[in-house]
């Protein structure tokens, strides 16, 4: 758990003999190219010899990360990197959502593409779930880091619901499913292939009304919903909250850090460590490796010196 690895931090900065003082910062006081004060709610410290800033992205505001490092870091000189939402879930207008809401596909592609550029972005196989607001789920977490920048309708998100099959074999599959119930509604005749909670919005975006008997359906509708299957699209509007991210993209541009210590290219005694440097990854621990490895680099570097 989350809260075992936050227990074992402390206890293992306690046992170090630090002291833990719980004070909002205000700001970072500069003299020449060092700092000499923190200030605090509070009080003012200046005894001290460097200072190590870690105070994460704007993501979990409840957390602390309220993007403060970055205006201190900034009034100090450094470049920041637009903050932006990354793994978090797609927004979108469409009614498809809306009417799957709930449904979690799994063994499903997908391939997102720039329109403005007709370019493939992302590529990814695996799980989705349809939301209230768009998608979300493991692969448009992923996906969500490759919308750059995010543009309302520049993005478009094509499932393919049966990635195993080809066209020309799905179009059997189908034709097979056709002879079993063709004297059945469409409605009726769809539960071997899709979710039920998806024929319906399935077939209305087909333009095939609901009640129509499956011996009815001609080959251009067929090759409609092979299509569709085979590339069901979603448009993104845009990105949720950021306060809803797994992690903040942007932050201090690395070329004004040190990367074998951490330490700022223009202040003498300021380090940085994780989220508040803009370098971010995918889920799965990469951030969390990220945060632990340049504050242990930082860390030893300040012992060094």
């Amino acid at each position: 758990k989350a809260t075992d690895i936050v227990l074992a931090l402390k206890s293992f900065v306690l046992n170090a003999g630090a002291k833990i003082i719980n004070e909002r910062v205000a700001a970072l006081i500069q003299n020449g190219n060092r700092i000499a004060q923190i200030k605090t709610e509070n009080k003012i410290y200046s005894d001290f010899d460097d200072v190590l800033l870690c105070t994460g992205g704007l993501s979990y505001p409840l957390t602390g990360s309220t993007g403060d490092g970055y205006k201190f870091a900034e009034k100090l000189g450094h470049t920041i990197s637009t903050p932006i939402p990354s793994l978090i879930g797609l927004e979108s207008e469409d009614k498809l959502c809306r009417d799957c809401q709930g449904l979690a596909l799994k063994n499903v592609a997908i391939t997102v593409t720039d329109t403005s550029k007709s370019k493939v972005v992302y590529k990814d196989f695996g799980e989705m779930l349809f939301t209230h607001f768009g998608l979300s789920g493991p692969m448009i977490l992923s996906a969500s880091a490759h919308l750059r920048p995010m543009e309302k309708g520049k993005f478009v998100i094509n499932i393919d619901l049966k990635p195993a099959l080809d066209a020309k074999t799905l179009d059997q599959r189908i034709l097979s499913d056709f002879e079993k119930y063709k004297n059945k509604n469409i409605e009726n005749s769809l539960s071997d292939l899709l979710p039920n909670k998806l024929i319906h919005p399935f077939i209305h975006l087909c333009n095939i009304a609901y009640d129509r008997k499956v011996n009815t359906i001609t080959k251009a509708e067929r090759e409609t919903m092979l299509n569709l299957f085979k590339s069901l699209p979603v448009t993104v509007r845009g990105f949720r909250p950021i306060e809803e991210a797994i992690i903040t993209s942007g932050g201090i541009k690395t070329n004004e850090i040190d990367p074998k210590t951490m330490k700022s290219k223009l202040i003498d005694n300021l380090y940085f460590a994780g989220e508040i440097i803009d370098v971010d990854a995918y889920t799965g621990g990469f951030n969390l490796q990220i945060a632990f490895s340049t504050a242990v680099t930082a860390a030893y570097s300040i012992l060094e010196n």
